[in-house]
């Protein structure tokens, strides 16, 4: 809880120092396709690890720097996770994690106008933390789903806190965006990390919004 306080406390505050100042507020919504990487000093396990579908939603402010330069930064509501399926004693097994996070990310906007569309590409850092999810494996066409248990204790699934860096490409007309954007997760999530154990987000979010202001 004090991570989860601290996360959100930092959300506040790079919302309303950057409102101050604010030259357009945004919302924004789509979809998400998320996957991991698990791997220690031996191996990589995550090789059969598919993409996930899920969706983001949040809202942005933006600060203009000139004619090519701008700074975001948005609270964004964000699924994470993965999904499997492979083949056990002659039964399909799979797999689904849906995680949902609460993400800060704060992106420089770099692009030119070309007539009434601004293209434009993006990067910077970004803070999440995990705030709910269920696990769901199916075999034999038995379903079990179990929520996610999120900690640093023994009994904990995968620990809450993430950052990484975000990129993007994207482009804005009469107040409409439209982005692409890939998240690299560099935080080790992983509860157990014996041996050089590592688990690490990985998202690509395609968005739509609108932006109030000049």
């Amino acid at each position: 809880m004090k991570n989860l306080s601290k996360v959100l406390l930092f959300s506040l505050l790079t919302v309303i120092s950057m409102q101050a100042f604010a030259q357009k507020i945004g919302i924004q919504g789509g979809i998400n396709l998320a996957n991991m990487v698990a791997k220690d000093d031996e191996d990589t396990y995550s090789d059969d690890f598919k993409w996930n579908l899920g969706f983001n939603a949040g809202a942005t402010v933006e600060i203009g720097m000139g004619s090519l330069l701008s700074l975001e930064a948005g609270v964004m509501a964000d699924t994470k996770g993965l999904k499997m399926e492979e083949d056990y004693m002659g039964e399909t097994y799979s797999m689904k994690v849906n995680a949902l996070y609460i993400d800060v990310p704060v992106l420089l906007k770099v692009g030119p106008s070309l007539g009434p569309v601004k293209v434009f590409g993006a990067a910077g850092p970004y803070i999440g933390y995990g705030i709910a999810g269920k696990t769901t494996v199916e075999i034999a066409g038995e379903k079990e789903s179990e929520d996610i248990k999120w900690g640093s204790g023994d009994e904990d699934d995968v620990k809450p806190l993430d950052f990484g860096a975000k990129f993007g490409i994207g482009a804005e007309a009469m107040g409409f965006t439209f982005g692409a954007y890939y998240s690299l997760g560099l935080a080790n999530i992983a509860v157990d990390t014996e041996g050089g154990y590592k688990e690490s987000t990985r998202t690509i979010s395609f968005s739509v919004g609108y932006k109030f202001g000049k």
